[in-house]
């Protein structure tokens, strides 16, 4: 079973900045790849996702301008930049490929697969 993995989590005061890296396997760097997260007692939400074979980008509303998805394509890593942490943002961050070049209209996690285990954020003052 593929998966991705995640890195780069950890523990950040409120205001403050993370960023995530996704490692993707090579015959899915061109694929859509999806950022999720999941706070405790909570399901699983989207956050962001990136069309890699054309480098658009979509991002759920509550992001509000403060999160970036990117992808380093050579490296086969998609990054998720983010900034103006808050605590209601402690969760498992995961990556997923949207099995085909494009972001699914929604990003909803049945619309995605080869997942990762996940990076823990936690925002706390």
């Amino acid at each position: 079973q593929v998966q991705l993995v995640e890195s780069g989590g950890g523990l950040v005061q409120p205001g403050g900045s993370l960023r995530l890296s996704c490692a993707v396997p090579e015959f899915a760097k061109y694929f859509g790849i999806g950022w999720f997260r999941q706070a405790p007692g909570k399901e699983r939400e989207g956050v962001a996702c990136i069309n890699n074979f054309d480098g658009s980008r979509y991002y759920e509303d509550f992001v509000q301008g403060r999160f970036t998805i990117s992808a380093d394509i050579p490296k086969n890593t998609v990054y998720l930049q983010m900034s103006d942490l808050k605590p209601e943002d402690t969760a498992v961050y995961h990556c997923a490929t949207a099995g085909g070049p494009r972001c699914p209209p929604q990003i909803t996690v049945m619309e995605y697969r080869d997942w990762g285990q996940g990076a823990q954020v936690t925002v706390y003052s």
